[in-house]
């Protein structure tokens, strides 16, 4: 490599990239590894933290505990999306005369891909963000190695209890979620289109299925727990001081929400690929 770097100077820097590339992966894997297998001791030795990072992630500390925390912002941005979509769908149906069907845009396009994508992005945005720089303020600030010299297991004590944190928190936030979606599609097909809602109510009965919402739920605890894992891997490997910290959470949400999104893309060609349980007759 030393006679090669001075000839090649292109292929020596490329050789290195990739080499730091690697390394990188491998080191988050590890990370992620252990994370994982220390969530036992989250339920053994940690459950006091647990507690209060779950109530912490859901209604929000300070001045986020004012308007109700991480449930109404998630439930904000999931309604505006459900409205988006009811607008969008009867104005496509209304062109070719069948916009009774906005119910079914609903009921199918909401479960399968908008609620959870959007849950997912709020996800990243509050709690995954937070999580980042609690743990990057931290980490410049010599508490974690503190935390270490005192004999705590600071990956247990930091990132586990936050990835179990997180996907208790999840569950009553993406059920929010998808109420507040169908709601928000609901009102604005019925109040501002006008249509019936008896209507409207035919049709987002008859295409939502059980068992999509079953699935749907998953998609959204797989997303918390990829969200989770990459915003504490960022915030506990942070460094270059406060400056560091805002890049780290940067880095976190870029990643997450690239993962997240190709995650959903790879579930549900898995979930809905072969036959999707969709059947439409007249």
């Amino acid at each position: 490599m030393s006679v090669a770097s001075p000839l090649f100077p292109r292929l020596a820097r490329t050789h290195t990239s990739w080499l730091h590339g690697l390394t990188r992966i491998g080191t988050q894997a590890q990370f992620y590894a252990k994370t994982l297998l220390s969530v036992r001791d989250v339920f053994t030795r940690y459950r006091t933290e647990l507690v209060r990072l779950i109530a912490q992630m859901g209604l929000g500390t300070g001045a986020l505990a004012v308007i109700g925390g991480t449930v109404v912002i998630v439930a904000f941005i999931t309604m505006t999306t459900g409205a988006l979509a009811s607008v969008i769908g009867y104005n496509q149906f209304a062109d070719i005369g069948v916009e009774a069907l906005t119910g079914f845009a609903s009921a199918y396009f909401n479960v399968r891909l908008a609620a959870p994508l959007t849950a997912g992005v709020a996800l990243a945005a509050t709690i995954g963000a937070g999580a980042t720089a609690q743990l990057g303020a931290m980490r410049i600030n010599e508490e974690i190695d503190a935390l270490e010299v005192m004999g705590i297991r600071s990956i247990s004590y930091l990132a586990s209890t936050r990835l179990v944190a997180g996907i208790v928190v999840v569950i009553p936030l993406y059920c929010v979620a998808v109420l507040a979606a169908f709601l928000s599609a609901r009102l604005s097909t019925t109040l501002i289109y006008g249509q019936s809602s008896g209507v409207y109510d035919h049709y987002f009965k008859t295409f939502l299925y059980p068992l999509d919402l079953v699935w749907s739920f998953l998609l959204a605890l797989a997303m918390a727990v990829v969200i989770m894992l990459v915003h504490t891997y960022y915030g506990f490997t942070a460094s270059g001081g406060p400056a560091g910290v805002g890049e780290a959470v940067g880095r976190a949400v870029r990643t997450s929400l690239v993962a997240s999104a190709v995650l959903t893309v790879f579930l549900s060609l898995a979930i809905y690929g072969h036959s999707g349980h969709f059947n439409l007759a007249g």
